[in-house]
């Protein structure tokens, strides 16, 4: 999707707080109001956002976003998260990625590595590691859900239950007030959860939007995982939650990631 690096932060600004007016905007960023209604046009006839007399708001959603509005979210705090993830993974590693935008990019952040093996669901995963002439990949057959390009379902959960792996990368669609991961069908959860009992080191990557944002259907908690990786410092109520577990927290702000003691 051919974004503006202006129109990608609108966006994120959007998402974070749920509207923005024009003039606020315009002021952010040192336009003319006029400019940012042309970027609210753009991003409106792409059905990212929808105007509201004098802003912009999230469309109304009942589910989780299109996979295409997720790679646009938070682009810069991901590729903090992921230029983390690679700076732990050493060479020749067995790795199993789940679904998701933060996992897509963790990969991307890998692929100079070598001789990883890759296990996955996520074609966009397998995709971007396939690049890689010194990667073996593996993905799991099954049905393709055409709109997030991963494979869900029994199968998946067996995929993953064949194999042990070093390391396990995966993201959430949200981390309930009681440290509770949560996401938005029954399918993910389990494939997830598969992912999680067959590796040595489970690795969660989430930034902080996902603190306190709600999904229907719940599937283990923050300290179930051994490292989390995230982009700013989490709420006082998750850091209480984590920091009673051996669960280590790596924030990976702009200068680097490090561990949040």
């Amino acid at each position: 999707m051919d974004l503006s690096p202006r129109q990608t932060h609108i966006i994120t600004l959007v998402q974070e707080m749920g509207h923005q007016s024009v003039e606020g905007l315009a002021d952010q960023f040192d336009v003319t109001s006029q400019t940012i209604r042309r970027d609210v046009n753009r991003l409106c006839d792409l059905g990212l956002v929808r105007r509201v007399h004098g802003g912009v708001e999230l469309l109304p959603k009942r589910q989780n976003l299109d996979y295409s509005e997720r790679q646009i979210l938070n682009s810069q705090q991901k590729w903090r998260i992921a230029k983390a993830v690679a700076a732990r993974v050493q060479d020749g590693t067995s790795i199993a990625f789940s679904i998701g935008t933060t996992p897509e990019v963790t990969m991307q952040a890998l692929v100079n590595h070598n001789e990883l093996r890759i296990f996955t669901n996520n074609l966009n995963v397998a995709m971007i590691a396939s690049s890689n002439p010194s990667f073996d990949v593996t993905i799991v057959g099954g049905r393709v859900r055409h709109g997030d390009r991963d494979i869900l379902g029994p199968q998946t959960e067996q995929f993953f239950d064949n194999y042990k792996f070093d390391v396990g990368i995966f993201g959430v669609g949200g981390v309930d007030d009681d440290g509770v991961l949560l996401d938005f069908n029954e399918e993910e959860v389990s494939a997830r959860q598969a992912i999680s009992r067959n590796c040595r080191q489970t690795y969660l990557t989430v930034d902080g939007t996902k603190f306190g944002r709600t999904a229907h259907v719940r599937g283990g908690t923050l300290t179930d995982v051994n490292v989390i990786f995230t982009d700013e410092a989490l709420p006082d109520w998750a850091t209480t939650i984590v920091r009673k577990s051996t669960t280590e927290i790596i924030v990976c702000d702009a200068e680097g990631a490090e561990p949040d003691e």
